[in-house]
């Protein structure tokens, strides 16, 4: 005979409590958080944190916010009670963080807790102690202004979970980056946090970029474009880290109403505006902050409150995409006129100062903005008239290939004019700064990458070929031209079927006319066989696009005349995304007169 069923019954309080302080309070920094939350929701301006053992042996947190009322002491560590939710309607328009009413009673339950307020106007304040679940009378206590909890020996009530803590350094670091994240998300307010006695972080109420600077290092902004943008009912605002500061292992963060979130929506729309500018090897780095209507975002999905839902997730995701590509590419629709040195991205192309040999700082001095010293000019061919530059550059710069002296060049040509080439890779340039160095085959492709781009938007010019060219095809590529004509129409290729396992390439997209038509075809039919037409134009089209972009660019050790090169500075200084390759490689360097006087000790 089986053992029979014990009998349902019902948890006594105190039991409950510690399992839901399994799931809120997770460790020393979730309990953080929710105290951290709890003042921001009080309204205060300052907040002070005091750790020991990591948050294992205290949490202290203090704030000068409007205080608890005597009678509602209680009721502030009582289970699922709160000032902050009255109704159904208030769960489907969540203006605070907090909202739940169980943080203060799972974290009582599962340490020694001791919660001093004092109300605003009152003339003193009151205490109340929870010594793992049991709560001890209201006391008259000292206190200036504000709410202090003090939690102590988290989990000494409860080994099993005790032990499941990690080392202290483990969960210190795991507090001061709630810490972070908190302090990050509400730069209107002064925070102090001190670890075993001593002060890491005194944060005062200076705005984004300050805050920012301070906990992200000052790197961080330094190397990042400022996003603003506004669509419809959200504002999307913050800092994107440009691709050439890009790291391995990047700081992300995303604040939703003043709430640090993990939400995928948002992620995903980050590393897509990233997509075709950042190296393979390197991850988003930014601090965004999202605003919206509380009724457009669910905040009650998880106990934790870091994950979201948006009511129109599609609209979030290409508010957030769109945002960020025209931070990195400095540019957008609200932007009409943008400088070159914008789009090129200069400050992404300068070099760290290089390392001083004296052992000084190597900081930069001031150069003058002088225009450019005389020298001689660049041999050009006969084939190469003034007026090839004249249209280029316009009647100023048409005078370098007639004249001796090189002319000065002003903001509209930030890369300057060609000195030379270097091993057929490389294209040196003289501007007002110092040297620029280019890779001429990534700043090439970026070009021509953003052509097709531009082009695919109605339809990729064909440029006809006066001999076709043809080639041994595959089975699938023959069918993939033949079921994918109009695709490949679009894209600005003509393909012919001749046989069975023959093709014929009879025009290209005009943007790659000196490109290996075969070769090329055999690329695009691959993509469209192993794709179909409508995914290639979707999902993979900037995979695509890149990929005929390769193809179409020049390649190393190819010779470029004088003219050839200063074109290639004048298109990029014309095209956006221009200081990065379309896998994220940069194009460009500069080497200002400061760096080269660096090099060669001069002055010392």
């Amino acid at each position: 005979m089986k053992d029979a069923m014990p009998p349902i019954r019902a948890l006594p309080d105190h039991l409950i409590n510690q399992i839901a302080a399994g799931e809120v309070v997770e460790r020393p920094a979730a309990a953080l958080k929710e105290l951290l939350e709890n003042a921001l929701d009080s309204g205060a301006t300052q907040i002070d944190v005091d750790l020991a053992g990591g948050g294992r042996l205290r949490i202290r947190v203090a704030d000068n916010g409007r205080g608890i009322e005597r009678d509602e002491l209680p009721l502030a560590i009582a289970r699922h009670a709160t000032s902050k939710l009255a109704t159904v309607d208030d769960l489907a328009a969540i203006a605070t963080l907090g909202f739940r009413g169980e943080a203060l009673a799972s974290i009582a339950a599962v340490s020694r807790l001791a919660l001093t307020s004092r109300a605003a106007g009152r003339p003193h304040a009151w205490r109340i102690e929870v010594d793992g679940g049991e709560v001890g009378a209201t006391a008259p206590a000292a206190l200036a202004a504000g709410t202090t909890v003090t939690v102590q020996e988290l989990y000494y009530n409860t080994p099993a979970r005790r032990k499941f803590l990690r080392a202290e350094a483990t969960e210190w670091g795991h507090c001061e980056e709630a810490f972070r994240r908190i302090a990050l998300a509400h730069p209107d307010v002064g925070f102090t946090l001190q670890h075993n006695g001593r002060v890491v972080f005194r944060l005062l109420r200076e705005g984004r970029r300050a805050r920012v600077d301070a906990l992200l290092r000052e790197s961080f902004a330094a190397g990042a474009a400022a996003v603003d943008a506004l669509a419809g009912p959200l504002s999307v605002s913050g800092f994107a880290v440009r691709p050439a500061y890009a790291a391995q292992a990047g700081a992300q963060y995303a604040f939703v109403n003043g709430r640090f979130v993990r939400d995928r929506v948002i992620s995903h729309a980050v590393r897509e505006a990233y997509r075709d500018v950042l190296h393979h090897d390197r991850q988003p780095a930014y601090a965004l902050w999202l605003e919206l209507d509380p009724r457009l975002v669910d905040v009650n999905v998880h106990p934790q409150k870091t994950e979201v839902r948006f009511r129109d997730s599609g609209a979030v995701h290409q508010a957030i995409r769109h945002a960020v590509e025209r931070s990195l590419a400095a540019t957008g629709a609200e932007q009409p006129a943008v400088s070159a040195a914008a789009k090129l991205g200069l400050a992404a192309a300068r070099t760290p100062p290089l390392a001083a040999q004296d052992g000084s700082t190597g900081e930069q001095r001031a150069w003058p903005a002088a225009p450019f010293t005389q020298q001689r000019p660049m041999a050009l061919g006969a084939t190469e008239p003034a007026a090839f530059y004249a249209r280029l550059f316009g009647p100023r710069e048409a005078e370098f290939a007639e004249g001796p002296d090189l002319p000065a060049t002003g903001d509209d040509h930030p890369l300057g004019f060609a000195l030379a080439q270097l091993h057929g890779i490389y294209v040196l340039a003289q501007n007002r700064a110092g040297l620029v160095l280019v890779d001429m085959h990534a700043a090439h492709e970026r070009v021509v990458y953003e052509r097709l781009k531009s082009a695919l938007a109605t339809r990729v010019p064909v440029q006809p070929l006066l001999i076709p060219t043809t080639f041994a095809a595959s089975p699938l590529e023959a069918a993939a031209a033949e079921e994918h004509a109009a695709t490949l129409l679009r894209l600005g290729f003509s393909i012919t079927v001749l046989g069975p396992a023959t093709l014929a390439v009879r025009g290209i997209p005009a943007a790659l006319a000196d490109a290996d038509a075969a070769a090329l075809a055999h690329a695009v039919l691959g993509e469209l066989a192993e794709f179909g037409g409508s995914e290639v134009l979707t999902a993979h089209r900037d995979e695509l696009l890149s990929t005929m972009a390769c193809h179409g660019s020049v390649r190393a050790n190819r010779s470029l005349t004088a003219p050839e090169m200063n074109a290639l500075l004048r298109e990029m200084e014309a095209t956006e995304r221009a200081g990065q390759c379309n896998h994220g490689r940069p194009t460009w360097y500069q080497l200002s007169l400061a760096d080269l006087d660096r090099l060669f000790l001069r002055g010392r």
